[in-house]
């Protein structure tokens, strides 16, 4: 699979940008990039509800054309990068530009997610324990908790009950997945 960049970090920059810009515009390129955005999750996630193959290609080019337009805009709006709060929000822009094809991956590749919330989720809880407990100490404590963090989080991504899959782990009779 090919790298897709996560639609919600940068759904997460955009409302700063929007924030930023002037307020005697009604219209704002980061809020249309922003939405564009939403509007082909939702695309993708209908398409998938209703069994379908492709998503509507009409609506997905003129999602796109709004993507891009705005994300074009933002740049031409930046581009002095007369200061710091500027140079970020033109990189922004620039970055939904040069690597469009790595932030709109999941719209053709369905197996793909939009964002990696989940895999941060996996991770987030590692460095939470870490912080509260003081646990993971060790290399080997860290792994073994890694280890059951990791089976725990794959049985849930299968609708596995966690406590279900330890009980059966502990009698010996592990959930294995299985492979397609």
């Amino acid at each position: 699979l090919a790298h897709q960049l996560c639609c919600a970090h940068a759904q997460r920059e955009l409302p700063g940008a929007a924030d930023a810009a002037p307020l005697e515009n009604e219209w704002c390129w980061a809020t249309q990039a922003a939405d564009a955005l939403v509007a082909m999750q939702k695309l993708v996630t209908e398409a998938i509800a209703a069994g379908a193959d492709t998503i509507d290609p009409d609506a997905l080019t003129t999602q796109i054309h709004h993507y891009h337009s705005a994300a074009q805009v933002g740049i031409s709006q930046s581009a002095t990068r007369s200061d710091a709060v500027m140079k970020k929000h033109h990189a922004l822009a620039r970055r939904l530009i040069d690597r469009q094809d790595d932030y709109l991956r999941f719209t053709r590749d369905w197996r793909v997610p939009a964002d990696n919330n989940g895999t941060e989720r996996d991770i987030r809880m590692i460095k939470l324990r870490q912080k509260v407990s003081g646990c993971l100490r060790t290399l080997s404590g860290a792994q073994q908790f890694c280890a059951i963090r990791s089976y725990l989080s794959t049985a849930a991504k299968h609708d596995r009950n966690f406590l279900d899959t330890l009980v059966m782990l502990a009698e010996g009779r592990p959930w294995l997945l299985a492979h397609q």
